[in-house]
């Protein structure tokens, strides 16, 4: 549904709230029913998910987005469906003693925490959305999900398809541009849940403060790439750019930037060249695996990171397998660059760059690496390659990221049984399977009292046996 004014969204969530409270917490059959209905949607309505994520992108590769968008969602809420039973379980407690002596009993019980607000980004728009939504269901919550205008037709799509499988009591969609998600961001949702830019992370935490919600924030940052001097360069290359150009770049979590030892540039710049050649044979220009810049927006702002590199001395290197012509085409894509040896004064190194840029940067020892990373806020990923295992350990235990991939990239993010989210300027708060779940889960200690009258002790008036029960608690 296209929403343009704040009371129509103030009308569905006093609907869903209206409904939480009349249905009271939901069974597991009824959370399975619901993650059934996402199920559904997207093994039925995928094809046209895709199509629309094409439109939307100029071009976007409906292979990738089956990979990325379709087969990775229905993968999380099959994963939710199978342990939601399970992760409903209350977590038994010890009671403290002597109480437990006494028969006391202590629990925490995980209970709905009503309506979550889902803010989701353009870049993976249907993955973005549904993840979170696997974790709210799962937790037994009803949502509101805001899309981004960015990518006009799959929001619209959809909200059309998620009207059909769920009544708006459960979940709802809420389209429409910048003032539309600033009033969303204002709404009295018992938590919020944001992908986007660190910048935009701000405004929604400062919305939800003043209803004082919690908040889940998946920014992103510039991860770096650790290429350890035991490193396989070609295998190596080969993942890096695989990840750099999924999506064209415009991945939260792609390589920002690569360290490679002093000297071995040359070799490394040299099998990326190789991996691009290898990944798409007949070009970039015409090919459907590779996928557009999103918008004019962004195509010129990272040309425009480009010639700031150029003007400050950088070493641009345009990869570009089959001399296309690119001044002339229908859509916004963008061959891959190599950036060598660029300052902290360059834009390249200064803001996430969410394309087809790769910055590569020498190191003569692996402490240099680390003292950089430190230096700089903490990253959504970290990724190391190599097989000298006191290197690495000394590389992830003197680095703090919101996730670590060991001789790959991206792939922590796929794990559902690993939290996934970010820290400090990358994020806070993290999901996908049970830390989803516990994420949208209110978690209600529950402590029953024994039966038996030897608790008067702690009663006035205060004697002696009150004397010596404290003076146990209180030894060394």
């Amino acid at each position: 549904m296209a929403v343009e004014e704040s009371g129509d969204m103030q009308k569905i969530l006093a609907r869903q709230r209206a409904a939480h409270a009349r249905d009271g917490t939901p069974s597991a059959e009824r959370r399975i029913e619901w993650l059934d209905k996402a199920l559904d949607l997207l093994h039925t309505h995928g094809d046209e998910l895709n199509a629309a994520m094409s439109v939307d992108f100029g071009h976007r590769s409906k292979d990738q987005s089956n990979l990325t968008d379709i087969s990775q969602s229905i993968e999380t809420l099959k994963h939710a469906k199978k342990h939601v039973r399970k992760w409903m379980r209350p977590d038994k407690r010890p009671a403290q003693f002597p109480l437990n002596l006494l028969g006391a009993k202590a629990k925490v019980e995980f209970q709905p925490k009503g309506v979550v607000g889902i803010i989701s980004p353009w870049n993976f728009p249907i993955l973005l959305a549904f993840t979170p939504l696997a974790g709210v269901l799962a937790a037994g919550n009803r949502a509101m999900i805001k899309p981004s205008e960015f990518t006009a037709q799959t929001s619209q799509l959809m909200g059309e398809l998620i009207a059909r499988y769920f009544g708006d009591e459960e979940v709802a969609v809420v389209t429409g541009g910048p003032s539309v998600g600033e009033a969303f961001t204002k709404l009295a949702f018992d938590h919020i849940f944001f992908t986007g830019a660190t910048s935009i992370g701000r405004h929604v935490m400062r919305a939800a403060a003043e209803n004082l919600i919690p908040v889940t924030l998946e920014l992103g940052g510039k991860s770096p790439v650790v290429l350890g001097e035991s490193a396989d360069i070609q295998v190596a290359a080969r993942r890096i750019m695989a990840g750099k150009l999924l999506n064209a770049g415009q991945v939260c979590l792609a390589p920002d930037y690569v360290f490679v030892p002093k000297g071995k540039t040359g070799q490394f710049v040299a099998a990326l060249k190789s991996a691009v050649a290898a990944m798409y044979p007949e070009g970039l220009k015409d090919n459907d695996d590779y996928t557009s810049i999103i918008n004019q927006r962004h195509f010129d702002r990272l040309h425009s990171v480009l010639d700031d590199a150029r003007e400050q001395g950088a070493e641009v290197i345009e990869i570009n397998p089959r001399n296309e012509d690119f001044s002339q085409q229908p859509h916004h894509k963008m061959v891959p660059y190599i950036v060598v040896d660029p300052t902290d004064d360059m834009k390249v190194m200064q803001d996430e760059i969410f394309g087809p840029i790769l910055p590569v940067k020498t190191y003569a020892d692996v402490r240099e690496t680390v003292d950089y990373i430190n230096a700089h806020a903490h990253p959504l990923g970290l990724y190391y390659f190599g097989n000298d295992s006191d290197e690495r350990d000394l590389v992830l235990n003197n680095t703090i990221s919101g996730g670590v991939t060991v001789n790959d990239v991206f792939f922590h993010i796929a794990q559902e049984d690993l939290p996934f989210g970010g820290v400090g300027l990358s994020g806070m708060g993290a999901y996908h399977g049970r830390d989803g779940f516990l994420e949208f889960s209110h978690k209600k200690a529950v402590f029953t009292q024994t039966g038996s009258e030897l608790i008067a002790v702690i009663r006035p008036p205060y004697g002696e046996k009150f004397r010596k029960l404290i003076k146990f608690q209180m030894r060394r």
